[in-house]
């Protein structure tokens, strides 16, 4: 949970490697990364699902959990949105459907740490974990992604059969984004512990051989329109222009309907004074990265301790941060669920408390650093750790 030692690090990598079939994190990314796809056999050897089928559409159940499922009918494809009920899934008959929960990194523990995995790509481009299951038939149709996955196979075998076809239409007036004409290239049956990294654009449709989960690992990639959106919405709260529009010369008009060429020079100039720059970008692309997706929301404790007993706390046995908390940083900038800080003389161990997730308070840290983890605990944003018993006291 702490900042791993040397030893424990280069564990990590030789993990890391197997996982990517024996390349370093460099060769996979300068070979497959955005260009094309990797197989792996055992990459996660005796990796065991974290959810039972039952578990899974129990989570699917809960309000702050985003989940659908996916019906096929022969031809005809339905998709039913969360939360659900428990009496949904036992009027579903066995055959053609899928269940997706998104974000499941957001409950579960074990699901961070499977992200984890992939840190060798900047936290800046990791998205979520989402969990498939199906009987065996199910899934979600031929379909490409615009982001960069990771499909571990879980319990079960799924077929995927993939292709880098140039045609991506869809099929009109689909619930789905389903290709209208999927032309697969290669096949490959995954099982528990496999993995397949698809990159973006790559059409691919994955059929349960037999009941099974998957787990996807997803990276976002934001598009430029949406980007550009929002940083004008930014730039609302963060740029004014000073002053009025005056015309002191004005005359008379004979076309009173006619915006005035002035007027237009005048806003045109005006509007042209507006800057930006790569600080400012970086500010904004912090907070945008961070914020929390709309249906998230933090749990503040029911009766917070005082700051005295949290900081011993803290000091004994640590704080982690909430499993919906994301956490990012630059040289001089800290970004918190959508929130930006200056570091001040904090940075080292607030990038230590971001690269690691957790941390613990050290006698010299001074009451800067104090405040911050207080009124985050205060927040929900993260958590006290329990502290570790000695074997007397056990």
């Amino acid at each position: 949970m702490f900042p791993a030692d040397g030893y424990n690090q280069a564990m990590h990598r030789r993990g890391t490697a197997h996982m990517l079939g024996g390349l370093t994190p460099r060769r996979f990314l300068s070979r497959h990364w955005q260009k094309r796809p990797l197989l792996v056999r055992q990459a996660l050897p005796q990796f065991a699902s974290m959810l039972e089928p039952a578990e899974l559409m129990r989570l699917a159940c809960r309000e702050d959990a985003q989940s659908r499922v996916v019906i096929r009918q022969g031809r005809r494809w339905d998709v039913h949105h969360g939360p659900f009920s428990a009496g949904f899934f036992k009027r579903l008959k066995s055959g053609t459907w899928s269940l997706l929960v998104q974000d499941v990194n957001h409950f579960l523990p074990r699901a961070k740490e499977l992200l984890q995995r992939f840190d060798f790509v900047p936290c800046a481009r990791l998205d979520d974990l989402m969990i498939s299951y199906a009987p065996p038939g199910g899934g979600v149709g031929p379909h490409f992604d615009s982001y960069d996955v990771f499909l571990v196979q879980g319990s079960g075998r799924r077929r995927w059969r993939i292709g880098a076809q140039r045609d991506l239409s869809l099929v009109p007036g689909a619930p789905l984004k389903l290709l209208a004409r999927f032309r697969p290239e290669q096949e490959y049956v995954l099982e528990p512990g496999d993995m397949l990294y698809l990159p973006p654009g790559y059409a691919h449709d994955g059929v349960a051989v037999e009941a099974c989960t998957t787990y996807s690992v997803g990276f976002r990639a934001p598009a430029w329109h949406d980007l550009g959106v929002q940083f004008l919405a930014y730039l609302q709260d963060h740029i004014g222009l000073d002053g009025l529009y005056r015309d002191p010369a004005l005359v008379p008009t004979r076309r009173p309907a006619q915006v005035p060429r002035q007027m237009v020079r005048e806003a045109a100039a005006q509007l042209a004074r507006l800057r930006w720059d790569q600080r400012m970008v970086l500010r904004f692309l912090g907070c945008y990265l961070t914020e929390p997706k709309a249906h998230v929301y933090f749990t503040r404790p029911q009766a917070p301790l005082s700051r005295a007993v949290f900081l011993g706390r803290a000091r004994r046995g640590g704080v982690v941060l909430d499993l919906k908390t994301q956490m990012l940083y630059a040289p001089r900038a800290v970004f918190v669920n959508g929130e930006y800080l200056d570091p001040g003389g904090c940075a080292p161990r607030l990038r230590e408390l971001a690269d690691g997730r957790a941390l613990r308070l050290a006698a010299d840290d001074g009451p800067e650093l104090a405040d911050m983890l207080y009124g985050w605990y205060r927040a929900g944003h993260l958590h006290l750790v329990p502290a570790p018993t000695s074997p007397e006291t056990r």
